[in-house]
């Protein structure tokens, strides 16, 4: 059994290797936006209440998703942990450099899981009972095209298997007032063996509030409310996520001003020796030759980005999250000190 996968987002170990407090650090190793949706004061209401969706809240998720087989649950993680409970120990493509929460979730459950690049997904899904693909991919942007994955779809319900589409970064590239783009499946997700997965948590930089969506045949939703149980979402979170869902010109708002940041994050890492091979407005993807030069450089001048190695997905790389525009100036500089102490 694999050891527990790492994530962003905990400077903990850093600060106590390299010093200095959360606020003197630049903590750009997630893929969660530096700008969350602006909530208001929280009504008592809210939290007095059991949390069940209301009629309103459900015409909201629709539209914006443009697709009302849903099913609300605290954060697509709580999804990726109890989908694979649901099937009897089977064969599970999983890309090798992708979310490893998936891969390791499949495992924990008794599954095979096959890691794949991605020139061999097609091949592959003759022979899988599932395969999961996150699109955009995290951690190098990588984006499957709806016709193909409609396609490894069609491969994998005709012997009965799934396909799982992680969506988690699709907002920020999909969708021109609101979250109906023309890459999304989530309109589709009524086809048996296809799910669907979203989440508020990153192109509304609301990863703490807790809230995703799992889109479904209603079947496979039933057999998933069974497993995580009633109120397994928070009426804040059922709250918050009817707001921001709603606000389709915040939402323009921040998709304009999200691309802006990642176009200037490009240039600077092509500037000081790492040009993205992958990119996205939440993430820029920077493969290295030197990565645990590159890794101290970058922790010495106190920049905490999302390290890969070799064994991770096959390559070394480093992915540096999305920066607010107050903070280009001292990242750039920090930046530029990094790359001098690069041999």
């Amino acid at each position: 059994m694999h050891s527990a996968p790492r994530h962003g987002g905990n400077l903990r170990t850093l600060m106590a290797n390299f010093g200095g407090t959360l606020a003197d650090w630049i903590d750009c190793s997630t893929g969660i936006a530096p700008y969350s949706y602006p909530l208001p004061n929280l009504p008592v209401n809210v939290v007095q209440r059991l949390p069940h969706p209301t009629a309103e809240f459900e015409q909201v998720v629709a539209h914006y998703y443009g697709s009302r087989v849903f099913l609300p649950v605290a954060g697509s993680q709580a999804a990726i942990a109890a989908l694979p409970t649901l099937r009897s120990a089977g064969k599970v493509g999983v890309l090798r450099a992708s979310y490893a929460e998936h891969s390791w979730r499949w495992q924990l459950a008794g599954h095979t899981v096959v890691s794949l690049n991605p020139n061999e997904v097609e091949y592959a899904a003759q022979h899988l009972d599932v395969l999961v693909l996150v699109n955009p991919n995290n951690p190098d942007g990588l984006i499957w095209s709806r016709e193909t994955l409609l396609a490894l779809h069609q491969t994998l319900a005709a012997r009965g298997g799934w396909l799982i589409v992680d969506e988690a970064f699709i907002d920020a590239i999909d969708g021109d007032c609101d979250g109906v783009g023309a890459q999304s499946l989530c309109a589709d997700a009524e086809r048996e063996g296809l799910i669907v997965l979203r989440s508020v948590g990153k192109f509304f930089g609301l990863a703490g509030v807790r809230l995703g969506f799992v889109f479904a045949h209603a079947a496979l939703r039933e057999r998933l409310v069974q497993q995580i149980g009633p109120w397994n979402v928070s009426g804040p979170a059922l709250w918050a996520g009817q707001l921001a869902l709603a606000d389709h010109s915040w939402q323009a708002a921040q998709r304009a001003r999200l691309a802006a940041d990642a176009a200037w994050l490009a240039a600077l890492l092509t500037e000081v020796g790492l040009p993205p091979s992958g990119s996205h407005p939440l993430m820029q993807f920077c493969p290295v030759q030197a990565i645990d030069q590159w890794g101290y450089a970058l922790a010495s001048n106190r920049i905490y980005a999302r390290p890969f190695n070799t064994l991770d997905i096959g390559l070394d790389a480093i992915r540096f999250g999305a920066l607010a525009v107050e903070q280009r100036a001292t990242f750039a500089q920090r930046l530029r000190l990094a790359a001098s102490q690069v041999v």
